[in-house]
C-alpha cells in the first residue's frame, strides 16, 4: 500500500523559519531508517506558500493566485511517499518520527488510489492508455 504522508505547515514554517540543526539531524536519521526498511519512496520539504502559486479552474477559465495562502493548518510544509503493508504500519512509522516543527504540529497520512481502483473507473481505451503511462513512469 502506498501512502502520502503530509507534514502540515505551522506559522513558523510559513514564515520561512528553518529547522534547527538538531531537528535536521534527527529527521535525517529517521529518513535513513525509512530507507533501510524499504518504506521511503520519495520525500522533501516545501518552501513557504509565499513562493507558491495556485491555479483556480472554472470551466475553461484559469486564474493564477499568488501565495502566501491563509489557513496555515491546512497547508503542507513537506511530504513523504511511503510503501507500507497497511495503514497501521504507516501510523507506527509516524509515531516514531521526530516532531517536524519546533512546537505543536500534525502529520496526515493518506492512502493513494491503487492502479486497479483507478482503472475500474475507466473505459477500455482509457485503461490501456493509463497502464501505458504508468509503465513509462514506474519509477515515480
Amino acid at each position: 500500500m502506498r501512502v502520502m504522508v503530509f507534514v502540515k505547515a505551522t506559522e513558523d514554517s510559513e514564515a520561512g523559519v528553518m529547522p534547527s540543526h538538531e531537528l535536521i539531524e534527527a529527521m535525517g536519521r529517521f529518513n535513513e531508517e525509512l530507507v533501510k526498511a524499504g518504506v521511503l519512496l520519495a520525500g522533501d520539504g516545501l518552501k513557504a506558500t509565499s513562493h507558491a502559486k495556485r491555479v483556480a479552474f472554472d470551466g475553461p477559465a484559469r486564474t493564477v493566485i499568488d501565495g502566501p495562502f491563509a489557513e496555515t493548518r491546512e497547508l503542507v510544509a513537506g511530504f513523504w511517499l511511503w510503501e507500507v503493508k497497511d495503514m497501521e504500519e504507516a501510523v507506527a512509522w509516524v509515531k516514531r518520527c521526530p516532531n517536524p516543527m519546533p512546537g505543536p504540529s500534525e502529520i496526515e497520512i493518506r492512502p493513494l488510489i491503487t492502479p486497479e481502483e483507478f482503472a475500474a473507473w475507466l473505459d477500455a481505451e482509457q485503461a490501456e492508455r493509463y497502464a501505458s503511462n504508468r509503465a513509462q513512469h514506474a519509477g515515480l
